[in-house]
């Protein structure tokens, strides 16, 4: 570990052990490399990683504050690693949504509102009125799914799942859908879904996004990681 690491370490231990709450102002600088008997310097490249982490936010002219330290807030940059995996690694991920989203589903289908509701439905017609575009389906794919999520009210789950679902794979997938002349399929499956949400039948909403990921899954195996191969 080095030593930057190391002062890393001792700032996530005072916000673990509730020394920094969520909030919380540090100390100056100087103050806290003294508390923690390291270097200023040190201290500033700790602080610096952890506001890229999101786990402290520097207001300009007031000082460093731990954040809300919400999973919306820490775990937003899981998606822009995400969209760096490639080959095999992009199966892993469908493989996590697989064993995910299905459950996910299910526990929103218990737990929707009316209003939710509505704005997955907003989302299915907007799919339906934009099924030759790729790029619009994607937009409101994207959107389905996250309303579907929210409906959860769990906002780990939603941030993880979300953060797993890789804007720029997804708006691969539906391009190739849409050329493959099989988008009107992928949206019977949506509408599945919304059927299932809309009876608040948790058993269905489940088995109906388990067939939704599962084809995806199916078509990205035969499809896009063919080409990929390829053009390597």
């Amino acid at each position: 570990m080095s030593l930057t690491d190391k002062a890393i370490a001792r700032i996530r231990e005072l916000i673990l052990s509730g020394e920094l709450a969520p909030g919380a102002k540090l100390p100056s600088e100087q103050q806290l490399a003294a508390d923690l008997g390291l270097s200023r310097n040190l201290m500033r490249e700790a602080v610096k990683a952890l506001v890229v982490s999101r786990v402290l936010e520097i207001r300009r002219g007031d000082g460093t504050y731990v954040t809300s330290l919400e999973p919306g807030l820490l775990l937003e940059g899981l998606g822009a690693a995400v969209e760096l995996l490639q080959g095999d690694t992009l199966l892993e991920l469908t493989e996590v949504r697989r064993l995910f989203e299905p459950v996910a589903t299910a526990v929103a289908a218990q737990r929707i509102s009316t209003t939710e509701l509505l704005e997955v439905e907003r989302h299915l017609d907007a799919m339906r009125a934009w099924k030759d575009d790729p790029e619009q389906l994607n937009v409101h794919d994207a959107a389905f799914h996250r309303a579907v999520l929210a409906a959860t009210g769990n906002q780990t789950l939603t941030t993880l799942l979300e953060g797993i679902s890789g804007r720029t794979l997804r708006s691969r997938i539906w391009r190739g859908l849409v050329d493959d002349d099989v988008a009107e399929r992928t949206l019977r499956e949506h509408e599945t879904i919304f059927e299932a949400l809309l009876a608040r039948d948790a058993p269905l909403a489940q088995a109906a996004a388990l067939l939704h990921v599962t084809t995806t899954e199916r078509w990205l195996r035969e499809h896009l990681l063919g080409s990929v191969t390829h053009e390597e």
